[in-house]
């Protein structure tokens, strides 16, 4: 064999390597898909995320999430083993694949990115305020004008007056230190207003439907998304068009029924035409 021959045999097996597509090795996607079911980490104590049923059924709008992706990996939502963990637990059991994905009200932070590779968000939470139906105050604007005479109640915290001071810079600020004490507050005339998460006023209000209002003002945003681990682009895309499709496409009406059951709004379905992620 010629030098030359020699030579042009080579490039021609170098370039058919090139050209041959690279299989991605070892991805999670293919061993859930090999084993037949979900392993997904949440909570069960924290509604409307996720918590149990009066029949002792994980349910909320994390756990919807889980049903979703497992739905698109075996066209069944219920193939799912359910991780219960702490929300400390929630980095350590997908770096030590414990589970295969985490979606528990986790919030999006570089610090956490660093550690876990995050989906698309499936939920923008904030502080919200929630006012009485027939209470004093009609909305958010009415509450600024007040001043100093609107006294809201809030979950005790460090950060408690700073976050309500920078929404009502005058209002006088109560803690307490339990969720259903900041509601008791509120039904009993001793504060205006209630500021928490807008998730947990919505649920809350879809408990108690005509009894109380959003008082229209959201702030301090936050992204949900779920998290798996890093370095499997793979599953982490799989994951990701799965929620994506969920919120804008084929499975935008088991969306919809999930945010409605949970926080009682209507979502306006997404546009036909030009994909509304890039307008």
């Amino acid at each position: 064999m010629t030098t030359s021959f020699r030579t042009a045999v080579m490039s021609l097996a170098a370039a058919a390597l090139l050209s041959t597509p690279v299989l991605a090795d070892g991805s999670k996607l293919d061993e859930v898909l090999a084993r037949g079911h979900l392993v997904l980490g949440t909570g069960s104590t924290n509604a409307p995320w996720h918590f149990k049923s009066a029949d002792d059924k994980l349910q909320g709008f994390d756990v919807d999430m889980g049903h979703i992706i497992a739905k698109a990996l075996f066209g069944d939502p219920e193939k799912i083993e359910y991780v219960n963990q702490s929300s400390d637990a929630r980095i350590p059991n997908i770096t030590t694949d414990k589970v295969d994905i985490t979606c528990q009200f986790m919030t999006v932070t570089g610090e956490r990115a660093q550690q876990v590779a995050f989906t698309i968000p499936y939920y923008r939470e904030g502080v919200g305020l929630m006012l009485k139906g027939d209470g004093k105050y009609a909305d958010y604007a009415a509450l600024k004008a007040a001043g100093s005479s609107v006294t809201i109640s809030v979950l005790q915290n460090v950060y408690a007056e700073a976050m309500v001071h920078a929404a009502l810079p005058e209002a006088t600020v109560d803690q307490y230190d339990s969720v259903d004490l900041i509601y008791q507050a509120l039904e009993s005339g001793r504060a205006d207003a209630v500021a928490t998460d807008q998730s947990s006023l919505a649920w809350y209000m879809t408990q108690n439907p005509g009894r109380y209002k959003d008082a229209g003002y959201g702030w301090n945003p936050q992204t949900y998304a779920c998290a798996v681990k890093r370095g499997d682009q793979d599953w982490l895309n799989f994951v990701n068009t799965a929620l994506h499709e969920a919120m804008t496409g084929v499975e935008f009406d088991f969306y919809a029924k999930s945010f409605k059951t949970w926080f009682g709004k209507d979502l306006t379905p997404p546009q036909i035409g030009f994909p509304v992620e890039f307008k």
